[in-house]
């Protein structure tokens, strides 16, 4: 594939991923969509490195992998708790959590 054709893919999977955090009120349905904006993130710079030979883009995405697996495991720690808490998944009732 060429650098447009992947850039093209990227922004597509990120514009999905923000239908689906901006759309959705589950929880583990929004983490989901969070991670496919970073996994489109993560596309986008790895094609660009791939284009102009470079690997350094491999390394950054390395890293940038490594948060989002932390990323996600708080966010399903936070999911847990709250599902103790409150018994539900719904992002509408997790806002009794604040007080």
């Amino acid at each position: 594939m060429t650098l447009p054709r992947l850039l093209v893919l990227s922004f597509a999977m990120f514009a999905v991923g923000t239908f689906g955090v901006l759309a959705r009120r589950h929880v583990i349905a929004v983490l989901l969509s969070i991670e496919l904006m970073f996994n489109a993130a993560n596309l986008a710079i790895v094609s660009a490195a791939w284009a102009h030979g470079l690997l350094h883009g491999v390394v950054v995405v390395f890293f940038a992998i490594a948060v989002t697996v932390a990323e996600v495991a708080v966010g399903l720690a936070l999911f847990v708790l709250a599902h103790r808490l409150r018994g539900t998944n719904q992002l509408d009732d997790l806002n009794t959590l604040r007080g």
